[in-house]
C-alpha cells in the first residue's frame, strides 16, 4: 500500500472529500419544494432536476452514508439534511414508507434504525411498518426465506440478508428467532461447499418446491451475509455466527478479491452499489471480531480506489471498477449516483477501522 494506515485521519478525510463530491453534485431539492432533499440518480443532473428515475434503495444508502459521515464528523447542517433526506424519501416514494421489494424496505430500515438509535432522529412508526412487512414477507416456501419481492418466485440473500440484520437490530424476541432461521436458511441452501461464497436465491414453484438456485456470487450477497452474522453474534455470542462470517470473508479474500487484494466492482446502476457494501460489512466484521482479512480487503480497495479516482470540479469522481482509472464522460458509470455512493461508503469502512484503531495485516 502506498500509505500508512497510521497516518493521522487519512481516511477521515478522504471520505469527507467523497461526501462532498457526492452532496454538491447529487443532493437537490425535490420539485423545487422547500425543506426537501433528495439526490438525483445521475451527474451532470441535467434531465434529472424532476426526480423521475425513483431509486428507493439508492436514497437508503445515501441515508446510510450521512449517518457514517454524522459520526464521523458531527454537524448540525448535515443532521439537518438527514432529516429532511428521511421525510423526501417517503414524499417521493408517494408518501408511504413501502413498496413491493422486501430488500428495499429493508434497507430503509436499517438507515431509520441507525437515525434513531446513533443520532436520535426516529420515525418509529415507519420502522414499525417495514418490521411487519418483512415478517409478512418470511414463509415456509423453499425451505423458508423472504421473497425478494410481492408475487414473485424469488427468495434470495439480497432481501433475506438485510432483513435479518434489521431483526436483529429491533431486539424483538420473536425477530430474533427469524433472523436466526434467516441466516440458518441461507448457510443450508445458498453457501457454495467448493467455494464458501453465499450464491443470490433460489427460484421457488408456487408448490413451494425449489426449482433451481440462482448462482450468481455477487459481492452485495457476501456484504449482506456478513452483515448478518456478525449482528447475530453481537445479540447472543454464539461463536457459530462469527465462525460463519469469517468463512466468508476468508472466501472472498480466496475467490472474489482481484489484483492487489480489491474488491472487484460490478458496473452501474443497481450494480455500482454492490461493492460498497461488501465494503461496509467487511469493515464491521474487522471492527466487531476483530479480523485482519476483512479489514485488508476495505483498507486495500480504498487505496486502490483513491489512486484511481478522477479529480473533476466539484470533487473526487470514483469508477464502478477501483482498480481502473475513473473516466468520466458521456454514457459512463461514474455518472450514476449508485457508484459514487459505493465510493464514498469505502472511504467511510475505512475511516471507521481508522477510528476504531483497527489495522490490516502487517509485514
Amino acid at each position: 500500500m502506498t500509505h500508512s494506515p497510521n497516518a493521522p485521519a487519512l481516511w477521515a478525510a478522504r471520505a469527507a472529500m467523497a461526501e462532498r463530491a457526492v452532496r454538491t453534485r447529487h443532493l437537490r431539492r425535490l420539485w423545487a419544494l422547500p425543506g426537501t432533499r433528495l439526490a438525483v440518480t445521475g451527474w451532470p443532473a441535467r434531465g434529472r432536476r424532476l426526480h423521475l428515475t425513483w431509486h428507493y434503495w439508492w436514497q437508503a444508502h445515501l441515508l446510510d452514508c450521512m449517518i457514517d459521515a454524522q459520526l464521523r464528523a458531527p454537524a448540525p447542517e448535515r443532521l439537518h439534511d438527514i432529516e429532511r433526506l428521511i421525510d423526501t424519501i417517503r414524499l417521493r416514494n408517494g408518501r408511504r414508507w413501502l413498496n413491493r421489494y422486501y430488500d428495499d424496505i429493508a434497507w430503509l430500515g436499517l438507515a431509520l434504525w441507525r437515525a434513531g438509535e446513533e443520532l436520535d432522529v426516529r420515525r418509529p412508526g415507519a420502522l414499525e411498518e417495514i418490521r411487519q412487512r418483512l415478517r409478512d414477507g418470511w414463509t415456509d416456501h423453499g425451505g423458508g426465506g423472504i421473497w425478494w419481492r410481492t408475487k414473485d418466485n424469488l427468495k434470495n440473500v439480497p432481501a433475506n440478508g438485510p432483513a435479518a440484520m434489521l431483526f436483529t437490530r429491533l431486539g424483538d424476541r420473536a425477530d430474533l428467532q427469524r433472523a436466526l432461521s434467516i441466516v440458518d436458511w441461507i448457510d443450508e441452501w445458498l453457501v457454495d461447499p467448493d467455494t464458501g461464497l453465499v450464491l443470490d436465491g433460489l427460484r421457488v414453484d408456487p408448490d413451494g418446491e425449489v426449482s433451481g438456485v440462482v448462482e450468481w456470487a455477487f459481492t452485495y450477497c457476501q456484504g449482506v451475509f456478513i452483515g448478518a452474522c456478525v449482528e447475530l453474534f453481537l445479540a447472543t455470542g454464539n461463536q457459530v455466527w462469527a465462525t460463519f462470517a469469517r468463512r466468508t470473508v476468508l472466501a472472498v479474500a480466496e475467490h472474489m478479491v482481484g489484483e492487489g487484494g480489491v474488491l472487484p466492482g460490478n458496473g452501474g446502476g443497481d450494480g455500482g452499489l454492490f461493492a460498497g457494501i461488501l465494503a461496509r460489512y467487511l469493515a464491521h466484521a474487522a471492527i466487531i471480531l476483530d479480523d485482519k482479512d476483512a479489514a485488508q480487503i476495505v483498507y486495500l480497495s480504498a487505496d486502490s480506489a483513491w489512486r484511481n479516482r478522477a479529480d473533476i470540479r466539484g470533487g473526487p469522481l470514483f469508477g464502478p471498477e477501483w482498480m481502473m482509472p475513473a473516466a468520466p464522460g458521456r454514457r459512463r458509470p461514474e455518472r450514476d449516483l449508485s457508484v459514487q455512493l459505493s465510493g464514498w461508503m469505502l472511504f467511510e469502512a475505512a475511516a471507521a477501522l481508522e477510528r476504531n484503531d483497527v489495522h490490516p495485516h502487517t509485514g
